[in-house]
């Protein structure tokens, strides 16, 4: 695939998510067909290059081991529209004997695994144990910087996202911060009918915000490698997007952008952290 049209600043973050992804995915495909060794960039740092071995092994050992199911996936989406909300019973009922799940019972998956249909196609990834030690050590102490927004985030009342009824609170140094909370360099303000440029997330705009994003950059580019893997067009199409909001943010001048996307690390444009929430039906 061209990467010729893709700008990434050598200073940004995502410049080593994108050396990480390519490792990873070099390692990948040497494990498929038997290649040579992989060597990483020099750029990556120990604990990025073991995490993304790590990676490489568990999407090797999912990738050859498929579980079949006796679904068209392609004929199941074509069904499917956005008014299926999943509220009116008689419509789901409908639905299901049209699109009957493809397999009976329950089955245990104890190993990585991928799902695919009757056409072959890989419906989902099933990546256990693919995260390093050092790692999830990673995601637990980024989620404790982002604890006082996570805190705010959480309301007496509204809807089920951030509706206090629905969040656990652990006991005292014990759990995460129960919460919901968006970051994104480029956020959407929904509501403000006249605001035709993104805005960096609030989350994101305290003082806090360059080391919120240290610290989840190795996090964001493990989970990018295994998009480049297991879905490399998504891939491809998020990291384009960032190089042309960065342009963008450039040349509008648009407030704190430019400085959040130096330290993006994710071929994402927003992350999602929920944080001990029991979630309603939906």
């Amino acid at each position: 695939m061209s990467t010729c049209d893709i700008k990434i600043w050598r200073t940004w973050a995502l410049a080593i998510t994108h050396e990480a992804g390519a490792y990873t995915e070099q390692k990948f495909n040497a494990e498929k067909t038997g290649g040579e060794p992989v060597i990483p960039s020099p750029n990556l740092d120990t604990d990025l290059v073991m995490a993304c071995d790590r990676l490489a092994d568990v999407l090797i050992k999912a990738y050859k081991n498929p579980i079949k199911i006796q679904i068209d996936i392609a004929r199941y989406s074509k069904l499917i529209s956005p008014k299926n909300t999943g509220h009116n019973e008689e419509k789901e009922e409908k639905l299901l004997e049209r699109c009957p799940p493809g397999h009976e019972g329950t089955k245990v998956v104890d190993k990585p695994a991928t799902i695919i249909d009757v056409s072959g196609t890989i419906i989902a990834w099933y990546l256990l144990d693919a995260l390093t030690e050092t790692t999830q050590k990673e995601i637990r102490a980024a989620t404790d910087l982002l604890g006082p927004s996570l805190e705010k985030s959480v309301k007496a009342d509204g809807n089920w996202r951030y509706n206090q009824e629905w969040f656990k609170q652990g006991s005292e140094n014990v759990g995460s911060t129960p919460g919901c909370i968006n970051l994104s360099p480029a956020w959407f303000q929904q509501g403000h009918e006249n605001l035709s440029d993104p805005e960096v997330s609030a989350s994101l705009k305290g003082p806090s915000s360059k080391n919120i994003l240290k610290a989840i950059a190795r996090p964001a580019a493990i989970a990018s490698a295994a998009l480049r893997v297991m879905h490399p067009q998504q891939y491809f199409a998020g990291l384009r997007a960032l190089s042309h909001l960065g342009d963008k943010a450039v040349s509008k001048e648009l407030p704190q952008m430019p400085e959040t996307l130096q330290y993006w690390a994710s071929v994402f444009n927003s992350l999602s952290i929920i944080s001990n929430q029991e979630t309603p039906n939906h």
